[in-house]
């Protein structure tokens, strides 16, 4: 049975940050299971919204229709809007998968909104800085740590500026790889030596 992973889509999404994590989920290769994982696109609508690098794309479903029973993880990537109301109902669906034992993965801005929502004042995370979290006036400063990216229980927090270390960890979650597999790919892409290429080819 295919299990899907929905990806929060919205304007002014930070590319960026996804690109290794779907790219991976879809792509077959290597995986204990291949196939066994779909990407599916949430929106505050169903209408197209614009990504920060100008790529326009129409959301598979509604935020209102997004269920934590019908999804294997939900992926919250940055964007210059998480402090908006217009986010209020990314930030809430994050509490309402948490509370139901579904894994989220929240990166860069999407950090901020999960501060707003109290969501890291009792669980290790990390993000863009100790000091852009504190902006948030969240109670959880004691529980950061100056990682890349970093995993509590179904919560997973990351950096911006390391898309690679939050998809290792999202894979990691999912079960995406075997153990030796997951390790030649983060040095490859994590740490950009190519004898991971070679590992993975001969997998």
């Amino acid at each position: 049975m295919i299990a899907t992973v929905h990806v929060a889509v919205f304007d002014t999404l930070a590319d960026w940050e996804l690109g290794y994590a779907t790219a991976h989920i879809r792509r077959e290769s290597w995986q204990r299971q291949p196939g066994r994982y779909a990407i599916a696109t949430v929106g505050p609508t169903c209408g197209a919204v614009t990504t920060m690098g100008g790529l326009r794309i129409e959301p598979d479903l509604a935020l209102g229709d997004l269920r934590p029973q019908d999804s294997a993880m939900l992926i919250l990537a940055g964007g210059d809007t998480w402090g908006e109301e217009s986010m209020a109902g990314f930030r809430s669906a994050a509490r309402e998968f948490l509370e139901a034992g579904v894994p989220v993965a929240a990166v860069c801005g999407a950090t901020y909104g999960l501060a707003l929502e109290g969501l890291l004042d009792d669980r290790t995370h990390t993000s863009n800085a100790a000091e852009y979290l504190a902006m948030s006036g969240y109670r959880g400063g004691d529980r950061f740590v100056a990682e890349p990216a970093v995993r509590d229980g179904n919560l997973i927090t990351a950096s911006a500026v390391a898309p690679v270390h939050f998809a290792r960890l999202i894979f990691e979650t999912l079960g995406l790889y075997e153990p030796a597999v997951a390790a030649s790919w983060f040095k490859l892409y994590g740490e950009r030596d190519p004898a991971g290429f070679y590992e993975l080819m001969s997998a």
